[in-house]
């Protein structure tokens, strides 16, 4: 696992994929349409809804050379866009990671694994 590293005049910091995760999924269920994340069972293929506190499990995040790429498999809520709700998430999620770890997103997938309807 690559951790992010950036200099300071004091010294290095370095920042682990899992605080970007947990951050970015945080930022991401409060974005509009958002359900939640799903985790994808690779043995039958089941879509599971990821409790809040389960939300890294649903986010892969990828460092390289301080870039990062995120992978959000995602559950959208019945009747909206999804195509507005990604857009909506990459834009907000893009921007609250760059302020949150002074590093550059470069790259943000969205995998929209289930729809659900909003109870």
């Amino acid at each position: 696992m690559i951790k992010g590293r950036l200099d300071s005049e004091l010294g290095q910091i370095e920042i682990n994929p899992e605080v970007i995760a947990s951050y970015a999924g945080s930022v991401a269920v409060e974005c509009f349409g958002i359900v939640g994340m799903a985790a994808v069972s690779m043995k039958d293929g089941l879509v599971k809804l990821l409790r809040r506190e389960s939300l890294t499990k649903g986010i892969e995040v990828s460092i390289n050379n301080n870039c990062i790429t995120i992978d959000f498999h995602v559950i959208v809520a019945y009747g909206v866009s999804i195509h507005a709700v990604a857009d909506n998430l990459m834009e907000n999620v893009k921007y609250k990671v760059e302020e949150f770890t002074g590093m550059r997103v470069e790259k943000i997938n969205i995998l929209v694994e289930g729809v659900r309807a909003i109870d």
